[in-house]
C-alpha cells in the first residue's frame, strides 16, 4: 500500500521541488504535521476528541484526569515536603485541546489547597494554532497561573514539579528504513510527475547517511537492538526514533526537582522490530479512520508512530532520568481507583442514568487492550542531591522496573 503514488498538495509542492524533489521521509513528518501555516498540527486544523479525527483519554471525559490526580497529589506532596517555599509546575507537553490541564485546574483547586498558591501550569506547544485554542479555553478556569513556553525556554529557567508528555512522543517526526539487499536504506519522499503531468507523492529510498548509521549503530548496542532481525525478507521497514534521545536531554534539563510521566504506544523491541512486523508502526489518522496511508492528505491527518520500548528507556537513562517503573494504562487506573469509580456510577440516581453510561463507557474505553488500554506508563524522576537523606516516592500503579 505504501508504494502507491499519491496526489502532491499545492503547498508543497514549491517546498519539495526547493529540495531536489525528494526528502527524508522525517523532513515529510515534520511539514505534514508541524509546518505553521498548513501543518496539520500547526494550523490547528487537526481536531482531537470524539467529534475530532482522535480521541486520547482526556478527551473522553474527566475521568481519566480524576484517576490521575490522585498520583499527581502524591508526588506533589513529595516535592512540597522537599522544598516549601518554591513554585511547584505541573508542565503537559503538547498539551492538545488542552483536555488534560483544564480538567486538572479545579481537581488541584480542590485536592491541594495547601499549596495552591505556589501552583503553575505550563503548557509546552510548539505549534501557534494549537496554542490559541489552548489559551481561549483556559483563560477563565480557576485561579492557578498557567503559562505557555517551550523546553528551551524552561532549560534557561528550570522547574522544580511534574512533567507530563501524554501521547507526545509517538508524534515526533521519525526516519523511516527499510531492507535492501540484505542493508537498512533511509525511505525518502519524492515529488513525481503522472502521465497527466499531476504532480505525485511517491515513497523512494537512499543509502544511509553515515551519521544516521552511526547513531542506529550507537543506540542499537546500547539498547540490545537486532537491526535489521535475523529472518527480516526483502522490502522489511521499520521506523527510527531518532528525536527520542534529544527530547530526553530536553526534557532532563527543563527540570531541576521532579518527576516525568510518559504515556504513549510502546513496544517491546522483540515485537517491534520483529521479522513478521514488516511494515512497521506508522499510521495515519483522519475522522476517527486509521490508515497505512501516510503521505496522502498532507496537511490534514496525523501520523504517528509507537515507541521501542528500550529506546525509550535507553534515551532517558541517558540523559540522566532515573526509572521508577512502568506498565499499562488498564493497570495503572485500575490502581488509582477506576474499579471504585465503576461500581459509584452504577449507584448514581435513575435520573442520571444516561450521563453514567456514556461516562462507564468512556471508562472502558480507557482499559480496552485492543485501544487505550494498550498504552504504557512511564514513571521517571530526577532529584536534585540534598545531602545523603533518601527520597521516598509513592507511585500507586507502577511495577518494579524492569
Amino acid at each position: 500500500m505504501k508504494a502507491l503514488a499519491v496526489p502532491c498538495p499545492e503547498w508543497l509542492l514549491d517546498r519539495l521541488q526547493d529540495h531536489a524533489r525528494r526528502v527524508p521521509f522525517s523532513t515529510f513528518m515534520e511539514w505534514a504535521l508541524h509546518d505553521p501555516d498548513h501543518g496539520a498540527y500547526g494550523s490547528g486544523q487537526l481536531q482531537v476528541g470524539t467529534a475530532g479525527d482522535f480521541v486520547t483519554s482526556p478527551s473522553l471525559g474527566v475521568d481519566f484526569a480524576g484517576l490521575l490526580i490522585h498520583q499527581l497529589i502524591d508526588w506533589l506532596e513529595t516535592l512540597a515536603a522537599r522544598h516549601p517555599d518554591a513554585l511547584l509546575s505541573i508542565v503537559d507537553v503538547g498539551p492538545g485541546e488542552a483536555d488534560l490541564i483544564a480538567q486538572l485546574i479545579p481537581l488541584l483547586q480542590a485536592s491541594a489547597a495547601e499549596w495552591l498558591s505556589r501552583l503553575e501550569c505550563v503548557l509546552v506547544e510548539i505549534n501557534p494554532g494549537m496554542q490559541l485554542r489552548q489559551r481561549e479555553r483556559l483563560q477563565s478556569l480557576g485561579n492557578i497561573p498557567c503559562r505557555w513556553c517551550s523546553l528551551e525556554e524552561l532549560a534557561a529557567e528550570p522547574v522544580k514539579g511534574i512533567l507530563i508528555a501524554h501521547e507526545l512522543l509517538d508524534a515526533l517526526p521519525v526516519e523511516r528504513l527499510i531492507l535492501r539487499s540484505g542493508s537498512l536504506r533511509r525511505q525518502m519522499v519524492t515529488l513525481t510527475t503522472s502521465e497527466a503531468s499531476v504532480p505525485l507523492l511517491s515513497w523512494d529510498d537512499d543509502p544511509l547517511p553515515h551519521l544516521l548509521q552511526d547513531q542506529i549503530d550507537e543506540q542499537a548496542n546500547r539498547d540490545g537492538l537486532e537491526l535489521p532481525p535475523s529472518g527480516a525478507l526483502e522490502g522489511w521497514a521499520t521506523e527510527w526514533h531518532h528525536s527520542l534521545d534529544p527530547w530526553m536531554k530536553e526534557a532532563f534539563s527543563a527540570m531541576t526537582d521532579g518527576m516525568l510521566l510518559v504515556v504513549d504506544y510502546a513496544l517491546e523491541s522483540r515485537r517491534y522490530y520483529a521479522p513478521r512486523r514488516a511494515d512497521g508502526t506508522l499510521l495515519a489518522y483522519k475522522r476517527q479512520q486509521a490508515s497505512t496511508d501516510v503521505l496522502r492528505d498532507a496537511g490534514s491527518q496525523d501520523i504517528t508512530a509507537h515507541l521501542c520500548l528500550e529506546s525509550l528507556l535507553g534515551a532517558a537513562s541517558e540523559a540522566g532520568w532515573i526509572l521508577d517503573g512502568h506498565c499499562r494504562q488498564g493497570e495503572a487506573l485500575l490502581a488509582l481507583g477506576l474499579a471504585e469509580r465503576l461500581t459509584a456510577l452504577q449507584q448514581l440516581p435513575s435520573d442520571q442514568l444516561a450521563q453514567a453510561l456514556r461516562r462507564r463507557e468512556a471508562l472502558l474505553r480507557l482499559v480496552d487492550p485492543s485501544c487505550l488500554g494498550e498504552l504504557r506508563w512511564f514513571a521517571f524522576h530526577r532529584f536534585a542531591p540534598k545531602g545523603s537523606e533518601q527520597v521516598h516516592l509513592n507511585s500507586r500503579f507502577l511495577r518494579e522496573p524492569t
